[in-house]
Parts: C-alpha cells; structure tokens; sequence
C-alpha cells in the first residue's frame, strides 16, 4: 500500500468501516505534530483533565 500524501510505501495503515488508509513515517509524524499543535485538542485535554479531577 502507497502513502496517502505521497507515492511511497506505507508504513502505517488504518482501517475503518471498510476504509483502508495508509501513510508513511514521514507524513505520520507531520500530521501527529498538527494534531499536537492544534488548540482545540489542546482545550480536549484540558477539558478530560478536568473531568478526571
């Protein structure tokens, strides 16, 4: 399987309802360190911890 975002080979794949997606190591990290700056998972966090509490 080829990366979703360029024409390497998948290091990754993840499948849902019968959607099968693949990325390589690359793209992976990029769209983890999006995730990790984005804000709104940021508020996420913030609301989970307070929930914890």
């Amino acid at each position: 399987m080829q990366c979703h975002y360029c024409d390497r080979d998948a290091d990754l794949t993840v499948e849902k309802g019968g959607l099968k997606v693949g990325v390589c190591e690359e793209h992976f990290q990029e769209r983890l360190d999006e995730l990790s700056d984005n804000e709104a998972l940021q508020q996420l966090r913030e609301q989970l911890e307070i929930e914890r509490s």
